[in-house]
């Protein structure tokens, strides 16, 4: 048997820019692509924390260091500016390998700067960086 399981994320992005117009995906900055282990044309779920919104689309690079996180095409119409989100990816694994998985979480501050890339999934009450 096969599990779907949550294999990374980057917790708490804001929302840098929404472009209506634009083909359609989520663009997200290359270097958090690479620290959560996001493949350019992976699916993705997005969640919305300020409004409730969950969706799946893909992820295109964005730009090195300009710690972009953009909504484009239909996908604009799930957020603004400032929103914070959780992008979250997900891998198959045979059950056995599923059983010693370990995720990658990256948290980041209010201008999408990693704090930290582990595998721990914590409840926090006030994240570190959003005050």
């Amino acid at each position: 048997m096969n599990r779907i399981m949550f294999k990374s994320k980057i917790h708490r992005a804001r929302i840098t820019q929404a472009d209506l117009y634009y083909e359609g995906s989520l663009t997200i900055d290359q270097d958090l692509m690479d620290a959560a282990d996001i493949l350019a044309y992976e699916q993705v779920s997005v969640v919305n924390i300020n409004n409730g919104e969950r969706f799946e689309t893909y992820v295109i690079p964005g730009a090195r260091g300009g710690r972009e996180i953009c909504l484009n095409g239909a996908a604009a119409r799930k957020g603004q500016v400032d929103d914070e989100i959780i992008i979250i990816s997900y891998t198959m694994l045979p059950d056995a390998e599923a059983r010693a998985y370990q995720p990658t979480v990256v948290l980041v501050d209010k201008n999408n700067d990693p704090v930290s890339v582990s595998s721990s999934v914590v409840a926090y009450t006030q994240m570190p960086g959003h005050n």
